[in-house]
């Protein structure tokens, strides 16, 4: 069973405070129970920097998606809420309590094996997650994150949609209608290939919605990544020290047509494929260093980089919609990068004091002596 040992330098505990006209969000209590390789463990936490270290395999990375977990109503490693109950017990229960414009907002997760998962805010049920979304504003940086580059267009368009939805409900509420349609649309697709049939006026049904939805969520993306862009590119440019250029390009079917048409010309092709090939959930991301795909062409010293100026711009969009200052975990921090480019990034979000600020690594002493280089004020927890 993990323990903690807590210990600080220089800590005091705000109850709700202010950077500039911007709200800074605070978790200042966490509870687990049975969640993953925790049986029963508490925290208190320092506003400003908490250092989670200890060896591989003790749980650092299960604290900070426990966080994230109470955020997004899941884990970010692994969203089948039943798997992360610890293997000798039948539920799980995360208790966080968190200091939000000067109120206090508790939030839990819990799950029965065989049953629903609950998420409550202040003892109250919420009878749908979405209604949670965007309460508790997170951001996670994690070597994870590296499948935003190497894996399919579905983890960018999943990317773009989580920062949308955190401000903007109705997003959520039209895209998740959108997928449903496209679900209902994609079936009867296959019910004519199964029938040997067809019949133009029910496919229709589904397209006139898709069209409209389609056109709003569009026009929200395109919105989204211009004003996400500029965010990104500085974050690259103070990370890198302005080496390469970077950018991101949003890759859309609704860039050359009107979404009616394009369903329009491509029944037959849908009918051969069984499945609706013109869409929304077709658009994708481009990512580039210089001219060329970073995928292919970036080191891991620029893929590591450009996958925190993606997270930190994330930090810059969400705190500028939301008028409050993520909280900001960073997973295996040294993960790929060396300790003067870790010096660097530390600087960086300590001198602009983004807010609190939670920290993974293996070595104490390594982390301790980047973090005493840019602030007096950290807490260390070892997990043991």
């Amino acid at each position: 069973m993990a323990r903690c040992i807590m210990s600080k330098a220089f800590s005091t505990f705000e109850t709700g405070f202010t950077i500039g006209t911007t709200q800074r969000m605070q978790l200042k209590k966490l509870s687990l129970i049975n969640y993953k390789n925790f049986e029963n463990i508490s925290f208190d936490f320092d506003s400003k920097i908490n250092c989670l270290v200890g060896e591989n395999g003790i749980g650092k990375t299960n604290v900070l998606d426990s966080i994230y977990q109470l955020a997004y109503g899941k884990s970010y490693f692994n969203p089948i809420t039943s798997q992360n109950i610890h293997h000798d017990a039948d539920f799980f229960v995360v208790d966080g309590e968190f200091i939000k414009k000067g109120r206090v907002e508790k939030v839990v997760v819990s799950i029965k094996k065989g049953n629903k998962k609950i998420i409550k805010r202040n003892g109250k049920a919420y009878d749908r997650l979405r209604e949670h979304i965007g309460l508790i504003p997170v951001v996670l940086i994690s070597p994870a994150d590296r499948d935003l580059i190497m894996e399919g267009s579905h983890l960018r368009r999943k990317f773009m949609d989580g920062i949308i939805a955190q401000s903007d409900a109705t997003y959520l509420q039209q895209l998740l209608r959108y997928n449903k349609v496209i679900e209902q649309r994609n079936a009867l697709l296959k019910f004519f290939a199964a029938n040997g049939t067809f019949n133009s006026e029910n496919l229709a049904i589904y397209d006139h919605e898709l069209t409209g939805l389609g056109a709003e969520l569009f026009e929200k993306r395109k919105d989204f990544i211009a004003k996400f862009l500029p965010l990104f590119i500085n974050r690259y440019a103070q990370i890198s020290n302005r080496k390469e250029e970077v950018s991101i390009a949003y890759k859309s079917q609704l860039l050359e047509e009107d979404l009616a048409i394009l369903l329009q010309n491509s029944v037959q092709k849908d009918l051969q494929l069984q499945y609706t090939s013109q869409g929304i959930h077709k658009d994708d991301l481009k990512f580039k260093i210089g001219h060329y795909p970073v995928k292919k062409f970036g080191s891991q010293g620029q893929q590591k980089s450009f996958l925190i100026a993606l997270k930190l711009a994330q930090y810059d969009f969400m705190k500028n919609q939301l008028s409050t200052s993520p909280i900001l975990l960073f997973d295996d921090i040294f993960d790929k990068l060396d300790e003067q480019r870790v010096l660097q990034l530390i600087k960086l979000v300590t001198q602009e004091d983004l807010g609190q600020i939670f920290i993974s690594d293996t070595h104490r002493e390594r982390t301790e002596h980047v973090v005493k280089h840019n602030t007096e004020r950290y807490q260390i927890i070892e997990l043991q």
